[in-house]
């Protein structure tokens, strides 16, 4: 396996980054640098990947881990181009998300945490996304999608299909940064 290591100009970000926080206080730079991370490396986090994190802000491969593994955000798993993020919480679940899922479970063929063969699309569940007055509701990339009903889903599958939704998702989150 080669040695994970950021491209020059994502090194560059990362530095400038770093450089927002004070002196002593690098650590408050890695959730930041966790997006650039799972942007740099195809859409997810490997443990090398996090250790490398670790090593450009001097702390413990474990402080990242920690992190990365609570929230939902951070992918430590290979995902499909196209991942799709369903909220789950009170006014989304009451409004219909459970019914949601599982019209995509059996329109793609996977469970909640399972990406098709074909590598296209990972279905996850997750905490609020903050668009409760348009709920149910979901996240792909960059972009939310509201009000949503079987028949839009279908409609963003088809959409999706036709898009390469991961270079623009990578590329909406590093011009973020």
């Amino acid at each position: 396996m080669s040695k994970v290591e950021f491209s020059p100009d994502t090194l560059a970000l990362a530095q400038r980054i770093i450089k927002r926080y004070p002196e002593g206080r690098q650590k408050s730079a890695l959730l930041p640098l966790l997006h650039v991370a799972q942007a740099e490396f195809d859409g997810w986090l490997s443990p090398e990947t996090m250790d490398y994190v670790a090593s450009l802000l001097n702390i413990k491969p474990i402080e990242v881990y920690e992190v990365a593994s609570f929230y939902t955000m951070y992918n430590l798993k290979p995902v499909g181009k196209c991942l799709i993020e369903v909220c789950q919480t009170g006014p989304c679940w009451l409004r219909g998300a459970d019914d949601i899922v599982e019209h995509f479970e059996k329109k793609l063929g996977i469970k909640v945490g399972e990406t098709t063969a074909d590598g296209m699309f990972t279905l996850k569940t997750v905490e609020c996304l903050g668009s409760c007055g348009t709920a149910p509701m979901l996240q792909c990339g960059a972009d939310y999608y509201e009000n949503l009903t079987t028949e839009k889903v279908d409609t963003l599958i088809e959409k999706l299909r036709a898009s390469d939704n991961r270079s623009t998702y990578m590329k909406s989150n590093m011009q973020e940064l």
